[in-house]
């Protein structure tokens, strides 16, 4: 069972980050073809129309899904000139501490932005040029963000396990 979740949890985060790469390749195209059609204008061509609406939507989906990849490969930035001369356990009671903050952000960081979506959609307000609402863009952070969450819930247990088991836990290709 416990190895069906750890499955799960990886191919969750593996999924929002395939799906972020993917719309942030979109992005790049649609930032190129407006790019060229702006340079093109003396052929007829000309830029996309609210390139820079497209380009803010993807990226902010783009981010919050790669969230979650970044957390159960453990490839956040840490700085390991003290932890390399503790103890094994020492170093797991570490993760376990980092784990538990991440996951408070991960918590804080969804709720809070689900209030926002929340009070874009009541506004009802929209972009200026594409002019779809401005709740789709935070909606569609959510996405990534509730997967961080429950990411996070799972690598706060793994390493709750490595410290009560004493055995260390591998995260993706990091064994700690």
């Amino acid at each position: 069972m416990f190895d069906r979740i750890d499955r799960l949890m990886r191919s969750l985060a593996a999924f929002l980050a395939i799906l972020g790469g993917l719309v942030l390749i979109a992005v790049i195209l649609a930032t190129v073809a407006s790019v060229t059609g702006r340079a093109l204008l003396w052929i007829g061509l000309g830029p996309i129309r609210g390139d820079f609406e497209l380009v803010e939507l993807g990226t902010g989906f783009a981010v919050f899904s790669f969230l979650p990849w970044v957390q159960i490969n453990r490839q956040h930035a840490s700085v390991e000139i003290l932890t390399m001369h503790l103890g094994s356990t020492a170093n797991r009671l570490i993760d376990l501490v980092a784990d538990l903050l991440m996951l408070t952000i991960a918590v804080l960081l969804t709720w809070k932005h689900w209030d926002g979506t929340l009070d874009k959609f009541a506004y009802g307000e929209t972009t200026f040029i594409i002019q779809y609402p401005i709740w789709w863009a935070y909606a569609s952070g959510l996405v990534g963000a509730f997967g961080f969450v429950l990411v996070s819930i799972w690598c706060t247990i793994l390493s709750l396990r490595a410290l009560l088991t004493g055995r260390d836990q591998s995260h993706g290709e990091t064994v700690h």
